[in-house]
């Protein structure tokens, strides 16, 4: 990987535009990047060799250097190999934003095995179904999801499970007070019965200090199972390679215009466990040589005194963080100029939004889209270039995207016809998962089906006007109907249920549960909010619940969705 200017990319730039969005693209972004042949694990490997004195992670002021890091993930693919790991096997990792994931993730992929990142706000139900849709056989965790995980192992293939404790990163004094404090109430103090398939990462890390395994791993071969509700709602393993999460990141490299190679710190508040959060804070943090000052989850206060402290350049996010930090009353008393570039993805950013923010930042703040089957990263706005409010941008680099009918998919639109985007490019994954009738309903010739109904303007810009799909995207999450809707019908008070999407000013979409109860039953609001509590991940959770004596309809008896929207779009007089 030869370094040119500031950044690892090796570019084409002489091409003729073919495609209206080129004429668009910032003076320094390529039209075509060439990819080098090389395994996802290699690019930490690459930073590690070039910047090894350079600070990787930052955790509650606790620092690893590139080479720190590095050595922990040679040592992690050692204790792998020694427990029997083989390429092409499922290792899930159950954790937040910690030291423990980057090392998990990039031991994994050098041990040959596959990544399954897996959501720490899955409940039991959740987790069963992921971990043996994947017949994983391996689980890194931290204490807290330990017992949680026992529960499921006798219902899955699981043999090891690798345990983290929280505080293992923490800075000396901090470690000390979390022990005396914390440690019991959060959870974190849980016997481990070792000796039985269960170990302690640490011990892990130490019985195999200064080893190195490198299985032989090629650009091809898969490096994520990751999980998508695509367009039916039941759950599917994308599989992508290490050539599609390395193109995707030297594409999002490529369009941050004025990055510097081991100069920038990224704010890494976004779930690394998301594909979004993966590739835009982790990958091309890592990639990049750049500082990922990492938080295992969004709290307002402890993020602004995050910005304030360690002064991030790049803030990757979804809109509703950058809508809290907007609100915040008291951000007067924070420092937040030093972050000069964010992509905001996983929701729509509104105008208002993205001014607000940079207003106070003085950086820059665009909308881009993505799909999980695609690395996700697929558009973006120019960072500093022509922008156009309500657009997810031009295609980057080597994407090539266009408007296909809806019914059929096989005719191509013209400029400003509403059909669906289809994209093919590096990024677009392998397939799902042991679904190749799902796969060869989403990928047809190397085009990938987004399910999202959109146009293209003359200029290349494209825009999302509805879903094909009917995925809510609650606060960056992706809430898939029927997940939820199967819950409310387990309820036996329930005769009917549906649910939808409605806007919500703070989480972009929030979700809302219409109800029709069976004959002589009553119930409250709260009863079905708590039932579902108790069933599925809270971000899943319905806000509201109304109560009808019957559900829209089509002569069929298929539930309209999209009138329950448009009824609570007038009463919010949004329409």
């Amino acid at each position: 990987m030869e370094t040119k200017d500031t950044k690892p990319i090796t570019a084409q730039k002489t091409l003729p535009v073919t495609k209206p969005w080129l004429q668009h693209y910032e003076k320094s972004v390529p039209h075509r990047i060439d990819y080098p042949d090389i395994s996802l694990c290699q690019l930490l490997e690459h930073s590690a060799q070039k910047h090894p004195g350079s600070i990787a992670t930052v955790f509650f002021g606790a620092k690893l250097t590139y080479r720190q890091l590095d050595d922990a993930v040679n040592a992690f693919s050692a204790a792998l190999a020694s427990l029997g790991i083989k390429k092409g096997d499922r290792v899930a990792l159950l954790l937040p934003n910690c030291p423990q994931v980057l090392i998990a993730y990039y031991g994994t992929l050098k041990a040959g095995a596959i990544v399954v990142p897996t959501n720490p706000l899955y409940v039991e139900s959740e987790l069963q179904h992921q971990f043996n849709d994947a017949e994983v056989q391996t689980v890194v965790t931290l204490t807290r999801f330990y017992p949680l995980v026992k529960r499921v192992q006798p219902k899955t293939a699981i043999r090891n499970i690798i345990v983290a404790n929280i505080k293992d990163y923490f800075p000396p004094a901090l470690r000390f007070l979390f022990t005396l404090a914390k440690e019991k109430k959060e959870g974190d103090r849980v016997e481990i019965d070792r000796g039985h398939g269960n170990y302690r990462f640490l011990d892990l890390l130490r019985q195999h200090t200064g080893q190195v395994y490198q299985a032989p791993v090629s650009s091809g071969d898969v490096a994520l199972l990751q999980y998508t509700g695509g367009t039916t709602g039941t759950a599917k393993g994308a599989m992508l390679t290490h050539r599609n999460l390395v193109a995707n990141t030297m594409q999002a490299a490529s369009w941050l215009t004025d990055v510097k190679e081991a100069g920038e710190v990224f704010l890494c508040v976004i779930p690394f466990f998301h594909v979004y959060g993966m590739t835009t804070a982790m990958n091309l943090g890592v990639y990049l040589a750049g500082t990922l000052v990492m938080l295992p989850r969004f709290q307002l206060d402890e993020v602004l005194k995050t910005i304030n402290k360690y002064r991030p350049t790049i803030f990757p996010g979804v809109p509703t963080m950058y809508v809290a930090i907007n609100n915040n009353p008291q951000i007067g008393k924070y420092h937040v100029k030093s972050i000069r570039a964010c992509l905001s993805g996983a929701a729509p950013l509104p105008v208002e939004v993205q001014q607000r923010f940079e207003t106070l930042t003085g950086g820059r703040l665009v909308e881009g889209y993505g799909l999980t089957e695609a690395s996700p990263v697929l558009h973006a706005n120019p960072i500093y270039g022509l922008r156009k409010a309500g657009s997810i941008g031009l295609p980057v680099p080597d994407v090539e995207a266009k408007i296909v009918d809806v019914e059929t998919g096989l005719s191509e639109l013209g400029i400003g016809e509403i059909g669906e985007i289809v994209v093919r490019g590096p990024q677009v994954m392998k397939g799902y998962w042991n679904q190749p009738v799902e796969t060869a309903n989403v990928v047809r010739d190397g085009w990938l089906y987004t399910g999202d109904i959109g146009k293209m303007d003359e200029d290349g810009f494209f825009y999302i006007v509805d879903r094909k799909k009917d995925i809510v995207i609650a606060g960056g999450y992706n809430i898939y109907p029927r997940d939820v809707e199967e819950t409310l019908y387990s309820h036996p008070k329930i005769r009917e249920a549906v649910v939808a999407g409605i806007p919500d000013q703070y989480r972009g979409e929030t979700l809302k549960a219409y109800v029709v109860l069976r004959e002589g039953c009553s119930a409250t609001e709260q009863e079905i909010i708590d039932f579902c509590r108790d069933k599925m991940a809270r971000y899943k959770v319905p806000t509201a619940v109304e109560f009808r004596a019957e559900l829209p309809k089509t002569l069929v008896g298929k539930f309209l969705r999209r009138v329950l929207v448009e009824e609570e779009k007038r009463k919010l007089g949004t329409t």
